[in-house]
């Protein structure tokens, strides 16, 4: 139960997200490209719509920003929208255009942190 909501408000929340978020750590960078600002930050949570990233200084919600994700030997891009922004602890980033190579590496690693997620549920 989410401390200080009623069970059936913690079921209502969790049924807004479209699809699965997992945890998941890899090195992200943020891109503002009407200013030409970089963001270095480090994914902690990832789903098949978007991610939340780590970061002291997040942009504004409402940004439209260019995300790259790096794992293993993977590498992901996407042009993204901050959903929203946390001061001092990061943004929840949603996927908005994704080409098809990085749907496939954003595919892989779904699987493989479904895949721990329920070996850890066990």
């Amino acid at each position: 139960m989410l401390r200080g909501i009623l069970p059936e408000a913690a079921i209502e929340y969790q049924e807004k997200r479209r699809s699965p978020r997992y945890s998941f750590i890899a090195s992200a960078e943020l891109i503002e490209e009407r200013a030409d600002v970089r963001i270095a930050s480090r994914v902690s949570e990832l789903s098949r719509f978007g991610c939340y990233l780590d970061m002291m200084n997040p942009f504004p919600t409402g940004t439209m920003v260019l995300v790259k994700i790096a794992a293993g030997d993977a590498f992901f891009e996407a042009k993204a929208k901050i959903v929203y922004s946390q001061p001092n602890m990061g943004a929840g980033v949603g996927f908005l255009e994704v080409a098809p190579a990085s749907q496939e590496a954003l595919g892989r690693w779904l699987d493989e942190a479904e895949k721990e997620h329920k070996g850890q549920s066990d």
